[in-house]
């Protein structure tokens, strides 16, 4: 397995697997599969409604001897209405009981993005709080509050431009160790990825398929499929491999964790499988050639009309 390796030399796989969308009754399956498959990293967050399933998952194969808790990494992302420093130490808590853990590997802010602690999903500009009445770094004292207390080892951030992990450099006492975004060919990110390795930052790829089982409501008209792209679909052809195998080693290439999402059996063993996939130059060439800045997870949920959040200060 390969890693990235935290300042402080912690490991973390390489692959790891997401559990976005994963159902109901579906998720504990396609934990234990994933575990004897060989997966050593989950990523988790208390919005996506699975913890609890993933914790018995983890509980039951820590128990059977199939793992230790120190043979596994899990991350999970603090949810937009528990920003303030006061609230946020509840909300890892509920997190831990969930997944039947003492401590997590990693916490991320979820989202740059304020809302009220009554409210889950924002429905009017007035379930919102802006950025100048909750400041990142009032967040951020709260993630290192909970380093500082054991329940989480490492800290942070998610969906974070350049310019937002610069003002968090310059307050944080405990600096941020990773930015968890969308990356794939159409969005790759190049900026973002040179900034990181300046700032000693970590990177995980998200939504590296293109994410095509999510919502209906969050999908743009016309949009293009990653899988179906046919440069991929050459590439995989030349490798004898997926299109999805090219997209994972293309992100792990780069230097990058990766986290593709899957409650399918055979398809968590075959993302897996990418590990011992040979990309060569050529290829990675002919797939920088794809860069379109298409982005899937557009964030455009978070800037109704009144909102202290736009498209443009979201992203910056």
């Amino acid at each position: 397995m390969e890693n990235l390796q935290f300042k402080n030399k912690d490991k973390m796989p390489i692959i790891g697997l997401g559990t976005w969308k994963s159902k109901p009754g579906e998720t504990y399956n396609a934990i234990r599969e994933a575990i004897k498959i060989g997966y050593r990293h989950i990523d988790c967050a208390a919005i996506y409604g699975n913890e609890k399933e993933i914790g018995q998952a983890l509980k039951d194969s820590i128990t059977t001897g199939e793992i230790t808790r120190e043979d596994i990494w899990i991350t999970s992302k603090l949810w937009n209405n528990a920003h303030r420093k006061d609230h946020l130490p509840r909300a890892l808590q509920k997190t831990l009981k969930d997944l039947c853990l003492d401590y997590l590997d990693l916490y991320l802010i979820h989202w740059p993005v304020a809302i009220k602690p009554e409210v889950t999903y924002p429905r009017r500009a007035s379930d919102f709080i802006g950025l100048d009445e909750l400041s990142l770094s009032e967040t951020w004292e709260g993630m290192e509050s909970c380093v500082k207390k054991g329940w989480t080892k490492h800290i942070g951030v998610s969906n974070f431009s350049m310019k937002k992990l610069d003002g968090l450099m310059k307050t944080a006492s405990i600096k941020p160790e990773m930015n968890q975004i969308e990356l794939h060919p159409f969005l790759q990110q190049n900026d973002m990825l040179g900034y990181c390795k300046e700032n000693n930052l970590l990177l995980t790829a998200y939504a590296p398929l293109g994410s095509g089982d999510r919502p209906r409501g969050m999908k743009g008209k016309d949009e293009q499929s990653l899988l179906d792209n046919q440069v991929i679909q050459k590439i995989a052809k030349k490798n004898d491999c997926s299109p999805a195998q090219i997209l994972i080693r293309w992100a792990i290439k780069r230097g990058t964790a990766v986290i593709p999402k899957s409650v399918n059996p055979g398809r968590l063993a075959e993302n897996f499988k990418s590990l011992a996939i040979k990309l060569s130059n050529e290829d990675m060439t002919a797939l920088s050639r794809l860069e379109s800045g298409s982005r899937y997870i557009r964030g455009d949920f978070w800037t109704m009309p009144g909102s202290p959040y736009t498209m443009k200060n979201l992203w910056e």
